[in-house]
């Protein structure tokens, strides 16, 4: 299938906020290997700060890929030849991405229960089994399925997927999950992906959700 490539502009849309989304998953999933391998044994209350930190983790990751699976896989598959393994790849990664988390998902309760060492070590290896499979997939996903969703896409189907995810997310965490979004973003990078909010919606952030999202940090991080 031959297409005709267009700019960002031309879109309407710009494909490059998921690589800022991406970022962030980046970041937390190997903070969160890098913070509970830190802990000491019998610290239950430390043990349940983070693991509360990975129930958020795992409700954004859920949020994000779910709304891929509804609203990016479909209209793509519909679009393209021999593109189409590269979409079926993307699906079966996000099945193995999904299935680690699952796992990392039952040893992060039998961990927090009484923060041992065995269970801690356990948690540690299904994240870092989990991150392996993410990381392969975001890499993938920012190198050969964001090119083609900017050819193959239009706007309203790029931003629904925006749509489904705050509509879907319970809005206390929205903040903390915009927050880990924008930590690492480039100034121009923050102010595109705060420009494409409602004014009131921005003003909550600044209002409540900038200032929630350091106290999470400083708990979560210590």
């Amino acid at each position: 299938m031959t297409t005709t490539p267009i700019t960002p502009a031309q879109a309407g849309f710009d494909t490059r906020e998921m690589v800022v989304v991406h970022r962030g998953l980046r970041r937390e999933s190997r903070l969160l290997i890098e913070l509970i391998g830190a802990v000491e044994p019998g610290d239950t209350a430390r043990a349940k700060v983070l693991a509360e930190h990975f129930d958020l983790y795992r409700l954004g990751l859920h949020g994000h890929h779910t709304g891929e699976d509804e609203l990016l896989w479909p209209p793509l598959l519909a679009r393209v030849d021999l593109e189409a393994e590269l979409v079926l790849r993307m699906e079966a990664q996000h099945e193995r991405v999904a299935g680690s988390l699952a796992v990392a998902e039952q040893m992060a309760g039998a961990w927090a229960a009484g923060a041992g060492v065995t269970e801690r070590d356990a948690l540690v290896a299904a994240l870092v089994e989990h991150r392996a499979a993410l990381i392969e997939h975001l890499d993938d996903e920012e190198t050969e399925l964001l090119p083609l969703a900017q050819r193959l896409l239009t706007a309203a189907e790029w931003h629904a997927l925006g749509e489904h995810f705050v509509e879907s997310t319970p809005k206390p965490q929205i903040l903390l999950l915009l927050g880990i979004v924008l930590e690492d973003a480039t100034e121009q990078e923050r102010a595109q992906m705060l420009g494409g909010l409602p004014l009131p919606a921005r003003m909550i952030w600044y209002v409540m959700g900038r200032p929630m999202y350091a106290r999470m940090v400083r708990r979560v991080r210590g």
